[in-house]
């Protein structure tokens, strides 16, 4: 259930948005919010500028937050960003353990808006394979922790 305050929260993710496009970068925003409502960080995204696809906002604060807090503390936390993550983002979420998500606009929304942004060919794959072969230095990490 989306709040009035997480509406206004969502506004700021879509200020830092606008903001992006006035630095020259793509026009997506995000900011990682505690409890009690306090802005712990905010980001934009720069994967032109940095020339790095994972340059997104919300996997910079998925990793900002994996580093910077307990996961008992991320897990209280909300991220608000201007449209949905996409699933590497989606990833980032889930092992920084981030307590909640909310978002603006869903892909389906983005894609209607611009139909480039669904335009993923996603990459063959072939596996599993080699069971007892690669099994071997997971079960040697693993076992010894």
């Amino acid at each position: 259930m989306i709040t009035t305050a997480d509406e206004e929260l969502l506004l700021r993710a879509i200020d830092i948005a606008a903001r992006a496009i006035t630095l020259g970068d793509a026009p997506y925003g995000s900011l990682l919010v505690a409890p009690d409502g306090s802005i712990l960080a905010e980001a934009h995204n720069t994967v032109r500028r940095d020339n790095d696809i994972t340059a997104h906002p919300e996997l910079k604060l998925a990793r900002w937050a994996a580093s910077e807090l307990a996961p008992d503390t991320a897990a209280h936390t909300t991220l608000y960003t201007s449209c949905q993550p996409c699933g590497m983002c989606a990833g980032a979420i889930l092992r920084s353990s981030l307590g909640r998500v909310v978002y603006a606009l869903s892909t389906e929304q983005l894609i209607a808006l611009n139909p480039q942004s669904g335009d993923w060919t996603a990459a063959a794959q072939d596996g599993p394979a080699l069971f007892e072969a690669a099994r071997i230095p997971i079960d040697t990490y693993y076992q010894s922790r």
